[in-house]
């Protein structure tokens, strides 16, 4: 397994920051005092590919902001079977959530799929940005609707939508997964065969 390490360039570390910012202003304004608070909370990290992030059978630690890479989310079947339920590239946060927020031992895997920069932070500065920081609350209540109704849209679709039409949508609105993540994953996050799946690209 492969660990990650704090970026220390300064300029690189700015720019990290930068995304953040903006993207937590497509949802709300943040203030100077915000973002200077913002700075002290979170670790700038680079994670090599095949990086687990966190583990299954552990307490996850941390949240992580992608500003680059792709990340999955996964966790074994019955069978020992790895089952992706997440992809996703930056710039978003990615976490195991339910566990994260509850603090529960979670049964999920964060695995590096590419090259990963990140920002992270512990749930103790979690409670401390929502505390203190003007923005945080407010951030953390939109940012959990979105992951509900994300997380309804994907039961939805994997029980109303063909194999063929699950992966049109997903080539439509994420096509960087689908030019940087290879197959087997895509195939595993669909809940398509992989045969199956070759065979749908192959008629596309």
């Amino acid at each position: 397994m492969k660990r990650y390490s704090t970026i220390q360039n300064q300029d690189e570390v700015n720019h990290l920051f930068q995304v953040f910012f903006d993207y937590v202003r497509l949802l709300t304004a943040i203030p100077q005092s915000d973002q200077d608070y913002c700075r002290q909370l979170f670790e700038p990290v680079y994670a090599p590919k095949n990086t687990l992030l966190e583990t299954q059978g552990t307490v996850h630690k941390y949240h992580n902001f992608i500003v680059s890479g792709f990340i999955r989310n996964y966790h074994l079947d019955g069978k020992q079977r790895e089952v992706t339920i997440d992809i996703n590239d930056g710039p978003r946060f990615f976490t195991s959530y339910n566990h994260f927020v509850h603090q529960t031992v979670s049964n999920e895997n964060l695995h590096c799929i590419t090259d990963c920069k990140l920002l992270r932070i512990s749930r103790e500065n979690v409670s401390k940005a929502r505390d203190v920081g003007i923005t945080s609350q407010e951030y953390s209540e939109k940012m959990l609707q979105y992951y509900v109704e994300s997380s309804k849209q994907r039961m939805i679709d994997l029980t109303t939508l063909t194999a063929k039409e699950r992966y049109l949508k997903l080539m439509h609105n994420r096509p960087t997964i689908i030019k940087n993540v290879p197959l087997i994953y895509i195939a595993s996050y669909l809940g398509i065969n992989p045969g199956s799946l070759s065979r749908i690209r192959q008629e596309i």
